[in-house]
């Protein structure tokens, strides 16, 4: 069982448009609703591919019921933590070469109570789990050290993955997570400086293993994905016709984790899940029919001087 966190959650519209400009009336060509939230999008990849997940979230007002109609139809053990503020609505504007413009709200501000009740609900449902995913950005009220102190709570009761941004990211790696998921924005922000090697992201990483993280996935667009771990670095890449590259990153994360969460195998089940994503549309999570079509390439040994694009 996995257990995934998401304390921001949202309800996903994704619009695709024949063409994006700045002060025009534009007509979608297809809209696709979808549950989000990085922890969400692990779980449903996770139960897309037969594997069982546990989500706990949480979710207030009528959009937070709308939230809830939604995952209810997909296979996911569903912890809500009742909040007072309403789930907010998130809308990436797609255009045909996969273009992605995003508009995210902020999220309501949860109280001291709901913060509480949210720790409670995370560390009262790990009995049965061995991974658990904290991942996304904190809602207002919410301190930058929740999930540090998620991790620090959850030691020696379950595996602790990470996929969030900013200071909440430094505080994560420094209470010694399993494994951490940046992209290479992210990445650049927790270093403190741009990164336009493989050798630079895999320096990088290394300096967050040097903070507390045990291993690091780094997700990098185009260029696949690097994890680097006590055991070494390697480079795993897939070709994909992109549709959308909304949720890829979260579909990366399931996928590694689904192939053991260690090692270059992962990496490689990581990477598989992460290109059947990026070739569906809106957030939509691949099953096993899309990620036994994606061809990986494992590179044991990295390119140093090679470049790396746009995170993912």
């Amino acid at each position: 069982m996995f257990l995934t966190v998401t304390a921001n959650p949202s309800v996903d519209r994704t619009v695709e448009v024949p063409r994006l400009v700045r002060g025009e009336l534009h007509r979608a060509s297809a809209v696709h609703v979808h549950p989000g939230g990085k922890g969400i999008n692990v779980a449903r990849a996770l139960v897309r591919n037969g594997l069982d997940a546990r989500a706990v979230l949480p979710a207030g007002g009528p959009e937070g019921d709308h939230l809830i109609s939604l995952l209810n139809r997909y296979e996911i053990d569903v912890v809500r933590v009742p909040a007072s503020g309403p789930v907010r609505t998130n809308i990436s504007v797609i255009e045909p070469d996969a273009t992605v413009t995003k508009l995210n709200e902020a999220g309501a501000r949860l109280s001291a109570a709901e913060i509480a009740a949210l720790s409670k609900a995370v560390l009262g449902n790990v009995s049965d789990v061995s991974w658990v995913v904290l991942a996304g950005s904190l809602p207002p009220g919410v301190d930058a050290g929740f999930y540090a102190e998620l991790i620090r709570s959850l030691e020696g009761r379950a595996e602790v993955a990470v996929d969030t941004s900013g200071p909440a990211l430094l505080a994560a790696v420094k209470a010694g997570p399993a494994l951490v998921k940046p992209n290479l924005e992210e990445l650049e922000e927790a270093v403190g400086r741009p990164l336009a090697t493989m050798r630079e992201v895999v320096e990088a990483a290394r300096e967050l293993r040097g903070l507390g993280a045990r291993a690091v996935l780094a997700s990098l667009g185009g260029e696949g994905a690097v994890l680097v771990d006590g055991e070494g670095a390697w480079h795993a890449e897939a070709d994909a016709v992109a549709r959308s590259s909304v949720g890829a990153g979260d579909s990366l994360l399931a996928g590694f984790l689904a192939g053991g969460g260690h090692g270059p195998r992962a990496l490689e089940s990581g990477v598989a899940w992460g290109a059947a994503a990026v070739s569906l549309p809106g957030s939509t999570m691949p099953g096993p029919v899309e990620v036994g079509a994606a061809e990986v390439r494992l590179h044991p040994e990295l390119e140093p001087e090679r470049g790396v694009g746009a995170g993912a």
